[in-house]
């Protein structure tokens, strides 16, 4: 289809508006990168979002029990703070309407387009701008920002038979609240993030629960609390207070990059989680099955404090190998057992380190990001790539963590991409980008500081580790060194070039 698009001779100028600078997401991203460009007194911009209201992820994933697992505190904008959290981790609803008061206070809602699809962008060299094709028709803009994150495009796993099913199937971020699940036979596909939620919340409705579980997870106790009345006064009235909690939940998540690093530091945090699977799961046949064999912190580690009573239930079996082949009322799984059911929840991620976008964007050579980067993206310092000017990323490459808050790299991003919007206005520059050899040093340094973290050594396969084998999803050490190196636009590393 996007081939046939760009083959269709340009349309006169009237129906192919002309934006300064063009965002695709309104997530955390989007959102913060257009608060920023209206802080700087740009107003020629647009918000392509292709769902009908604000909010990314958290718009998306409204499955049952679906809570964030970094600190509320942590997890806000730095510039909006809220003091009226519930919880010390909040729940998706909660983060969904921060999104919306944050939109509506700094007023980018009208710079937003909604039901707007991205469906191609590639950059015209003749006119130094990029022209884009969308579900609503196509628009030229001088700078694309994309910031539709990684969880965005769900994944199913590819098992035979999955369209010959005729019972009700779907994804966690698609969940089918108007499907009825009590007393149902009902088979759960994963064990990640978002199973080890809606798992606990759903166990009591269903008749049989059917957990397929290639590989568990390592489990932590969680450490949510409901907020108190006092409390939350209290960040009412003196905000400089919830700045020092929040700066102080900061360092102290920075201290857990560690472990990742350090096989003795996580000789603690695999103490706790064995002493949780010890206390909470008693019989030792299931016990076995639930117990890990990589090492802590090689896949995501997931705080909970509900998944093993629910998965001991005596309506919940654990089979631990994959889902080989769905039948029309059944599945089957590696073993070859068949066992009858009525619906299938997959909890089986997002597309990582394939995100479909890579293959809408082409650049200057006429290749998309997904042909250049061959299964291992990579860009300058998560932003920007070689060959394709005047695109920036959020939450790019290597931005991803498993110890602190993404909100903070999503900030260090958006001050890093303002001054270099800066800089274009201040040379007057038409064009930006990143000089090869910029960006081939600077991936040189994250894969060197990647060896010997537990996520390349830790016997597991993870969604951080792309197909070819390369951490191109994590920045592998502590945050701040992050927010120095994005500070300031280092214009030394680019090639700056007069509009056309």
């Amino acid at each position: 289809m996007t081939h046939a698009l760009r083959k269709q001779p340009a349309r006169p100028a009237a129906h192919r508006p002309h934006f300064r600078i063009a965002i695709v997401g309104s997530g955390f991203s989007g959102l913060g990168m257009a608060i920023r460009l209206l802080k700087d007194g740009e107003r020629d911009f647009v918000v392509l979002e292709r769902a009908g209201e604000i909010g990314g992820t958290w718009r998306d994933n409204t499955y049952p029990g679906c809570r964030c697992d970094v600190p509320s505190h942590l997890y806000s904008f730095s510039f909006a703070p809220n003091p009226n959290w519930t919880s010390t981790f909040s729940p998706q609803p909660e983060i969904l309407e921060y999104l919306r008061d944050v939109a509506r206070r700094f007023a980018v809602m009208p710079h937003i387009r909604f039901h707007t699809e991205l469906q191609s962008a590639d950059w015209d060299e003749a006119a130094g701008q990029w022209r884009l094709e969308t579900s609503q028709g196509p628009m030229t803009t001088d700078v694309l920002v994309c910031g539709q994150g990684p969880l965005s495009e769900p994944k199913l796993p590819d098992v035979p038979g999955l369209e010959s099913f005729e019972g009700t199937m779907f994804h966690s971020a698609n969940w089918d609240h108007d499907h009825d699940l009590d007393g149902e036979r009902v088979a759960v596909v994963g064990t990640g993030a978002s199973a080890i939620q809606f798992v606990p919340e759903i166990q009591p409705r269903v008749g049989r629960l059917h957990l397929f579980q290639r590989t568990p997870p390592w489990v932590v106790p969680h450490p949510n609390r409901r907020m108190t009345r006092i409390e939350r006064a209290l960040y009412s009235r003196l905000p400089l207070a919830q700045l020092a909690m929040r700066a102080g939940i900061y360092w102290a998540r920075e201290s857990f990059v560690l472990q990742f690093r350090h096989r003795r530091v996580r000789r603690m945090a695999t103490k706790v989680a064995l002493r949780q699977l010890r206390v909470q799961v008693k019989d030792p046949a299931l016990r076995e099955r639930l117990t890990p064999r990589y090492e802590i912190g090689c896949k995501r580690i997931l705080p909970t404090d509900e998944w093993y009573p629910a998965v001991t239930q005596p309506n919940v079996e654990v089979i631990d190998q994959a889902l080989a082949e769905v039948r029309p009322s059944s599945v089957v799984a590696a073993d070859g057992a068949e066992r009858e059911i009525d619906t299938i929840v997959f909890g089986t991620g997002f597309h990582v380190t394939d995100v479909p976008i890579a293959g809408m964007v082409r650049g200057r050579y006429g290749r998309t990001l997904a042909e250049v980067w061959g299964g291992s993206p990579e860009a300058y310092k998560g932003a920007t790539v070689a060959g394709f000017p005047n695109l920036f990323l959020l939450v790019g490459p290597n931005t991803g963590l498993g110890h602190n808050s993404i909100v903070f790299m999503i900030e260090s991003q958006i001050d890093y991409v303002g001054d270099a919007l800066a800089t274009m206005r201040r040379r007057g520059a038409g064009r930006l980008e990143v000089r090869p050899e910029a960006q081939a040093g600077y991936n040189a340094e994250v894969q060197r500081l990647t060896r010997g973290t537990v996520w390349v050594s830790g016997g597991c396969a993870s969604y951080y580790i792309d197909r070819n084998g390369r951490n191109s999803s994590l920045w592998p050490t502590f945050t701040w060194p992050f927010r120095r190196r994005t500070r300031d636009f280092d214009e030394a590393a680019y090639t700056l070039a007069a509009a056309a």
